[in-house]
Parts: structure tokens; C-alpha cells; sequence
């Protein structure tokens, strides 16, 4: 990934590809990279693909919360110079996507969601951690996953390493209780873009009836499962991930081509 980021200004982001926009939002716990298989596999079919470095650590405490990370957002779009984006985003990424299409509908020509925080109050809260204990916070990072081995000592480090982090500590529990303060369950029926739900049927962390519960709440929506999958679906079955990303995006004719 390393040849295609970019930084300008404030702004840290990957970008490949030519055509169709699609902006993708990391999650709490997840960088760029947890998007390569994605990011790769439609840069190279006809799609601009954007991956910002979210400053989920690194604004004012104050500005710590979806709202202000979706203002963010929309200042990245227009920074970029783009008219309208399809925004892809997974877990708290998922909720920045919503709440950003909630205040500039006109933006978005397209939501996807997968493992998204927005309806479910402990999505967020149950996964903090005490700090210090490595054997809580690698069973909490399998847990993230259907298969544990995809927590991998460098994945499990890292996680560690934030929550023994006192100000990133403070920052995750800013915006945990920032998702809870931001429920989307009234705004959702007044969104009509079209929204593709990918989630994994074994997801621990937003559980399956979450998805359902989007579903029912979007007017525009479509719901596909994943099996033996967790909480990060294009990390854990990327295959298949692109593979209903794409066929949605032809049945929906989002895309160009």
C-alpha cells in the first residue's frame, strides 16, 4: 500500500485507481491496511479508491466524536474535488458513513456497511479493555474474528499498545460513548440512498440481529451474510467480500462500467 499513500496538508490517505469513487472509513481499532484485499482488487477495475487516515487520535478531545469525524469526512470529499462518493466503511468507520450521509445526503451515491456501530448501544463500550492484561486483550482482538488466527501478534501488539496508551485510552472511551450518543435507529428510515449491509453471521461484537435491525430500518437496503465470518468481513473472507461489493454495485449501477 505503501506507494500509493499520499500525505497533503492535513490530510493522510491512500488512493489507486481511476474512475468511480469510493471513499473507504477505517475502524477504532483498524488502519488502512485492514482494506487491502479491497482496495487492490477495485482499484484495478475501474474504481478510484480513497482510504483517509482518520484522526481518530489525533484531534482536539473535544472534536473526539462521530459528528465531528463526519464533518471530517465530507471536508476530505471536498478537498479531493469529488462531486459524489460511495462510502465503505466497518464498524465505527460504518457510523462515520452514516452519520455523514445523514448530513450530506447529496455527497453519497452510495453506502456500504459491514460490522457497523449506529444502533447497537454496547458495540463499542463492551470491547474496552483493562489495560495492562496482554491474555484479555488477545482474547478480545480474536475475538473480533471467527477464526483467532487472524489476530496476529503484530494485530494483538498494536491493540495492546493503544489501550496502554493514557491518551488514546481516553480517546477510545470519548468515542465510545460518542456512538451511543449518536443512535441512528430515528434517522434511518429517512435515508434513501442505496445501502449494501455486509455482514458476518458469527460477528461477536455487532451481532447479527444488528444487520437485520439496518435492514429493516433502511428503505434502500440490501442485506448479505457472510459465513464463518466475524466482525472485519473484508479482512477475514476478502474474496467474497469483493465479490458481493461487485455484484451489487452492477445491480445497483453504481458503477461506470
Amino acid at each position: 500500500m505503501e506507494k500509493y499513500y499520499k500525505k497533503e496538508g492535513k490530510y493522510s490517505y491512500y488512493e489507486a485507481g481511476e474512475g468511480t469513487p469510493i471513499v473507504i472509513l477505517h475502524g477504532l481499532m483498524g488502519g488502512l491496511s485492514n482494506f487491502d484485499a479491497v482496495a487492490s482488487y477495485f482499484s484495478e477495475r475501474g474504481y478510484k479508491i480513497i482510504i483517509p487516515d482518520l484522526p481518530i487520535y489525533t484531534q482536539n478531545i473535544l472534536k473526539t466524536n462521530v459528528k465531528s469525524f463526519a464533518i471530517y469526512v465530507k471536508n476530505f470529499i471536498t478537498y479531493k474535488g469529488l462531486e459524489r462518493v460511495i462510502l465503505l466503511g466497518n464498524s465505527l468507520g460504518g457510523h462515520i458513513a452514516l452519520y455523514h450521509t445523514k448530513m450530506y445526503p447529496e455527497k453519497v451515491a452510495g453506502l456500504v456497511i459491514t460490522g457497523s456501530s449506529g444502533l447497537y448501544e454496547s458495540a463499542m463500550g463492551d470491547s474496552y479493555p483493562k489495560r495492562g492484561d496482554y491474555e484479555y486483550i488477545k482474547k478480545k482482538a480474536e475475538d473480533v474474528f471467527y477464526d483467532p488466527k487472524i489476530a496476529t501478534p503484530e494485530l494483538i501488539d498494536e491493540v495492546f499498545a493503544t489501550v496502554n496508551d493514557r491518551i488514546k485510552l481516553i480517546k477510545t472511551l470519548t468515542i465510545a460513548k460518542s456512538a451511543i450518543r449518536h443512535n441512528m435507529a430515528k434517522d434511518l428510515p429517512k435515508m434513501h440512498v442505496q445501502t449494501c449491509i455486509i455482514w458476518g453471521k458469527n460477528d461477536k461484537v455487532t451481532p447479527p440481529e444488528v444487520a437485520e435491525e439496518f435492514h429493516k430500518l433502511m428503505p434502500n437496503s440490501s442485506l448479505y451474510w457472510i459465513d464463518k465470518c466475524g466482525h472485519a468481513a473484508m479482512m477475514e473472507h476478502p474474496e467474497e467480500f469483493n465479490r458481493v461489493l461487485e455484484d451489487w454495485l452492477s445491480h445497483t449501477q453504481l458503477s461506470t462500467h
